[in-house]
C-alpha cells in the first residue's frame, strides 16, 4: 500500500535532455572562429550539420552505435575467410549524413578559400554526436595528399575517396559509389617506434608488392583500403593495400580480433595478419615514414579539432544542467562557485576550439604561404598535445558539475568520458608530438623561425603574453635542455597561440579573462579559481548559449 499523500509516480527536478537544437548556431566561439578565419561562405552549410547533429534522430544514432557494438566475422558457415565487420545501422546512418554532407571531401573540392577551416568546423559538429564514426572520416580526409604521391594511385582512387555517396558494400572498389580508408602502422614489438616495424614487402613488378606480417593496431578494418608500413628492400616504405585486388578477388588481410577499447567503442580498431597480401607502393622504397606523415599530419589536425568538439559538447550538457537543476532554492547556476567552476572551463573550451580553427587556417593558407607551411609544422604538433590533454582533464571536471547523474550510463557524458583519451594517443601521444616539436626546430629551422615571427607580432598585444613569451624565450636558450623541458616549450607554446588567437578574433571579455588564467605566473591549477570573473555570463554563453 502507497504512502498517503506521495506520488510516486512524479519525480522533480530533473533536467530536460539536451537534443533538437542546432549544434552551430548555439555556439558563439565557433561561429565567430569560422567568420574571422576567412570560411564565412560555409556558415549555411554548418548551420545544416548543426540541427542535424542536434536533432533527436542523430543524439540518439550516437548512442545506438555505442551500445550495439561492431562485430568480426571471420569465416562464413562453411569455414571460408570473410574478415568482415558489421555495425549498427545507426553507424551507416551518421556515415552516410557526414559524407553527403562532405565533412570527408570539402577541403579538397570546394574552390572556396577556406577548406580546411570548413572541414574542420564540419567535422567538429559530426564528433560531437560520435567520435568512432570520426575516425574512418578523418582517415579518408586524410588519405589525400599520401595518395597524391603517385599519380596513377590517385587518378584511379580519389574520385571515390572524393566521392559525397556513402556505399558502405563489401564489394570491389571498382564497382562502388565511394569508398573509405583505414591504416595500418603499428606492430607489437615497436609501436610508435615504426622503424622497429618487421613486416616485409616482397617486389612482384610494375609497383606491385605482397606483403606478410602482421599490425597491432588497423584502424577501421571495414575500410576498402589502407596505407601501410612494411619494410622493402630498400627501407621503411608505404602501401596502399586495398581489400580486394584489381581482378575482383579477396585480398589476403585476415583480421584476428577487434580491440576492446576503452572507448571510440562505436569504431572497429583490429588486429591483422598479412599473408602475401596484395599492395602497391606510395612513392619511392625507404620513404614510407615521410610517405604517409602527409596523411598523419592532417589526422593530427583532426585529433586537435575533435577534442576540442568532444570538450564543448560535454561542456553544453553541464550549462544545460546548470540552467536547469534546482538546488539550495535557486538554479546550480546561480551559485558563485558553479559560475567559476563553468567559466573557467569555458575559457578552457573557446581556446581550444579557437585553436583548432587557427590550425586550420594555417592548412589553408600554406597551400599559397611556405611561412605559413612551416607555422603549421609546429603548431599542429602542439595543438595535438596541448587540446587532446586539456580534453582529458576537463572531461573529469564536467561530470562532477552534473554529479551522480553525470555519472550514470544513461547520461552521454560517460561516452564521451571514455572517448576523449583516444585522440592525446592515436597518431602519437603527449611525448611523441613534444619530442616531434624538438626534431622540427632542429631538422626544419625555418619552421621554427616562422614561430618567433608569430610570437613577435603578438607579444605587444598583452603585459602578460610578453612575460609569458621571455619565459619560453628562455627556455629555449637551453638547448641541452630541450628534451627534458619538452613539454614544458610545448605548453608555453600553445598557451601563447591561444592567448594571441583569442585576443585577435573573440571578444574582450573573453580575452583578457583567458589571459590572467591561463598566464601568471602565480596561476591556481585546479578549475574554478578565478580571481576576477566580471562578464562571466558573456564568457559561458560563448560556447553554448541556447536554452
Amino acid at each position: 500500500m502507497s504512502a498517503p499523500g506521495f506520488d510516486f509516480d512524479h519525480v522533480g527536478n530533473q533536467v530536460p535532455v539536451l537534443e533538437n537544437y542546432n549544434t552551430f548556431t548555439t555556439h558563439p566561439i565557433l561561429q565567430n572562429t569560422l567568420q574571422a578565419y576567412g570560411g564565412g561562405w560555409a556558415a549555411s552549410l554548418a548551420t545544416e550539420v548543426g540541427q542535424l547533429m542536434g536533432s533527436h534522430e542523430f543524439q540518439e544514432a550516437g548512442t545506438l552505435a555505442n551500445t550495439y557494438l561492431p562485430v568480426l566475422h571471420t569465416h562464413d558457415r562453411f569455414g571460408n575467410r570473410l574478415d568482415t565487420v558489421t555495425y549498427h545501422p545507426s553507424y551507416h546512418q551518421m556515415m552516410a549524413a557526414a559524407i553527403r554532407h562532405q565533412v570527408h571531401s570539402i577541403a579538397w573540392t570546394t574552390k572556396e578559400k577556406g577548406g580546411y577551416l570548413a572541414h574542420s568546423v564540419l567535422s567538429y559538429l559530426k564528433q560531437q554526436i560520435d567520435e568512432g564514426s570520426s575516425c574512418p572520416l578523418t582517415m579518408t580526409f586524410a588519405v589525400v595528399p599520401s595518395l597524391q604521391i603517385a599519380p596513377d594511385i590517385a587518378r584511379e582512387w580519389l574520385p571515390l575517396v572524393l566521392s559525397n555517396r556513402y556505399d558502405e558494400r563489401h564489394i570491389p572498389y571498382t564497382e562502388k559509389h565511394g569508398v573509405t580508408f583505414g591504416m595500418a602502422m603499428t606492430e607489437p614489438q615497436g609501436g610508435s617506434d615504426v622503424r622497429a616495424n618487421i613486416t616485409i614487402a616482397q617486389p612482384v613488378g610494375d609497383g606491385v608488392y605482397h606483403i606478410t606480417g602482421r599490425k597491432w593496431f588497423c584502424s577501421a578494418p571495414m575500410s576498402d583500403a589502407f596505407l601501410v608500413l612494411a619494410q622493402a628492400p630498400k627501407g621503411l616504405s608505404c602501401f596502399l593495400v586495398p581489400r580486394f585486388i584489381p581482378d575482383g578477388t579477396k585480398n589476403q588481410l585476415r583480421f584476428q580480433r577487434l580491440k576492446d577499447k576503452l572507448g571510440n567503442r562505436s569504431n572497429a580498431s583490429g588486429e591483422v595478419e598479412f599473408h602475401g597480401t596484395w599492395g602497391r607502393i606510395i612513392g619511392e622504397e625507404g620513404r614510407g615514414i615521410a610517405n604517409i606523415m602527409e596523411m598523419v599530419r592532417h589526422t593530427r589536425l583532426d585529433c586537435a579539432v575533435g577534442s576540442a568538439a568532444t570538450l564543448q559538447r560535454a561542456l553544453a550538457e553541464a550549462i544545460h544542467h546548470c540552467k536547469h537543476r534546482q538546488t539550495f532554492g535557486k538554479s546550480l547556476l546561480s551559485h558563485p562557485l558553479m559560475q567559476n567552476v563553468l567559466t573557467d572551463l569555458a575559457l578552457e573550451s573557446a581556446a581550444a576550439t579557437t585553436f583548432a580553427m587557427r590550425l586550420a587556417k594555417g592548412f589553408d593558407d600554406a597551400k599559397t604561404d611556405e611561412a605559413a607551411l612551416h607555422f603549421t609544422r609546429i603548431a599542429t604538433a602542439a595543438g595535438k598535445f596541448w587540446n587532446t590533454k586539456r580534453a582529458v582533464l576537463a572531461m573529469g571536471e564536467i561530470v562532477e558539475c552534473l554529479g551522480g547523474n553525470g555519472y550514470v550510463e544513461t547520461s552521454i557524458l560517460p561516452r564521451l568520458y571514455r572517448d576523449v583519451p583516444v585522440n592525446a594517443i592515436w597518431e602519437g601521444s603527449g611525448n611523441i608530438q613534444a619530442l616531434d616539436v624538438l626534431r622540427a626546430m632542429h631538422k626544419e629551422p625555418h619552421s621554427m623561425e616562422a614561430l618567433r615571427h608569430y610570437f613577435q607580432q603578438g607579444a605587444q598585444l598583452h603585459p602578460l603574453l610578453t612575460r609569458h613569451l621571455e619565459g619560453l624565450q628562455q627556455l629555449l636558450s637551453r638547448p641541452a635542455d630541450y628534451e627534458r623541458n619538452a613539454r614544458i616549450i610545448v605548453e608555453k607554446m600553445s598557451l601563447a597561440i591561444q592567448a594571441i588567437e583569442l585576443i585577435q578574433t573573440s571578444s574582450a571579455t573573453v580575452a583578457e579573462m583567458f589571459v590572467q588564467a591561463r598566464l601568471r605566473q602565480d596561476r591556481q591549477l585546479t578549475w574554478g579559481a578565478l580571481e576576477e570573473m566580471n562578464g562571466w555570463e558573456e564568457v559561458v554563453a560563448t560556447v553554448y548559449n541556447g536554452e
